[in-house]
């Protein structure tokens, strides 16, 4: 009976090794996030993004294409999340669809880590090069320290053409140009095997002996000692020597065939240019806001003072990347994502323009199911219970202007 118990114990060790190990190779197809799942308020009041533009919505394998706009680092940033004090300026890819050429924060390369302020606006462009074929979703994401991915607007964009075409040329300092996309390829899988045969051996010693319930037995009536024998030492021993010195060969094996190496960058951009934005001329204060769950709309009570020489109407409510337009003041021609653009979703209680020196109350209200279907409603559950946007005016001249806004947001639910 304890004969069998042992090859059952073992069969089923070596049975889940095999599923673990089946598990690694396989790897089904992503296409688009869970930005979705991210907390409304962690998207309302971090980054907002705006003014974005994808350079294509088609590129062949080999080819680039160009993510860029505008983001504001929002003065009220939650205190739940860490300051952007270290933020890293990325793309949201379902993996390697394509390789990053290129980062720019106000004309500056950013290949590393950046400081940025709060309350400021900046300018930014990310080269993608394509590299797998597919339909893939495709964001603006900043990564910042402490405070995770703030993921921005996606678009769905196509990679055509073959992946086996794809090459990644680079030039190192020593004037040796190299495809990084195949570069030393063979090494790496010498590696990989090499590591997994010697911890299939190492596994393999210790299977061969009883495994869970002998052993098990054994620690129960005080003879743990007796489980590991001197060969059983020995072994350990020399499985560890082992390991040092094939690491220690390779490393001398390595430095002397590239004697020449720089470390990886890891220091901190600080004081990056910002987007200077015209002067502000319209002040708005927000009265109230409230959002009504059954008919998935937010209302603002806003009091708006022109203090510009030109008139003003309100054209366009952004928030969390959604953009509620109201058609008769902007139209939207940047090809933006439908699924983010709610063309008629703002209304104005009087958009008639207000004239220089005027101030006006009016009732604003910002309707769409992308409330519900970007799970923006959820920030009603959020123990601080705030929203924040960005409001975009339009003078007669056509010219835009944006104001913040950040206020208390009250449910109903009739």
């Amino acid at each position: 009976m304890k004969i069998i118990k042992d090859k059952v114990a073992k069969l089923s060790f070596v049975a889940l090794l095999i599923t673990i190990t089946a598990a690694m190779f396989y790897t089904p197809t992503a296409s688009a996030h869970g930005e979705k799942s991210q907390a409304a308020f962690m998207r309302m009041r971090t980054i907002h993004w705006f003014d974005l533009n994808w350079s294509k919505e088609e590129v062949p394998v080999n080819d680039t294409m160009t993510i860029s706009g505008k983001f504001y680092v929002f003065q009220g940033w939650p205190e739940t999340v860490d300051k952007p004090e270290v933020a890293f300026l990325n793309v949201g890819i379902p993996g390697a669809v394509f390789i990053r050429q290129g980062s720019w924060i106000g004309g500056q390369l950013v290949p590393r880590s950046a400081s940025l302020e709060l309350g400021e606006t900046y300018e930014f462009k990310v080269l993608l090069k394509a590299r797998r074929p597919g339909d893939w979703h495709v964001h603006a994401m900043m990564n910042v320290q402490g405070g995770g991915p703030i993921i921005g607007p996606g678009k769905w964009t196509t990679i055509t053409g073959s992946m086996k075409d794809f090459v990644n040329p680079v030039t190192t300092l020593t004037g040796d140009t190299v495809d990084l996309e195949t570069y030393n390829l063979s090494n790496t899988y010498f590696w990989h095997g090499l590591w997994y045969l010697i911890g299939l051996a190492w596994l393999g010693y210790w299977i061969r002996k009883p495994l869970f319930i002998p052993r098990s037995i054994a620690v129960e009536s005080g003879k743990a000692a007796s489980l590991i024998t001197s060969t059983d030492k020995k072994v350990g021993i020399a499985f560890t020597a082992g390991t040092i010195a094939l690491v220690a060969w390779a490393l001398a094996a390595t430095n002397e065939k590239f004697p020449v190496t720089t470390p990886l960058q890891a220091g901190l951009l600080r004081n990056m240019k910002t987007f200077e934005l015209p002067a502000r001329t319209i002040s708005v204060k927000v009265e109230d806001a409230t959002y009504r769950v059954p008919g998935r709309a937010m209302q603002m009570t806003l009091t708006i003072t022109n203090n510009g020489d030109s008139a003003v109407r309100l054209g366009e409510f952004n928030t969390a990347g959604v953009r509620f337009l109201d058609p008769a003041v902007y139209e939207d021609q940047s090809n933006y994502p439908d699924d983010l653009l709610a063309e008629e979703g703002l209304t104005v209680s009087d958009n008639s323009p207000l004239k220089p020196g005027q101030s006006r109350t009016v009732q604003v209200t910002a309707s769409d199911a992308a409330w519900e279907v970007y799970r923006l409603a959820d920030l009603i559950y959020d123990p601080d219970s705030r929203f924040a946007g960005l409001l975009f005016f339009s003078d007669e001249s056509g010219n835009r202007q944006m104001v913040t806004v950040d206020a208390p947001l009250i449910p109903t639910f009739i």
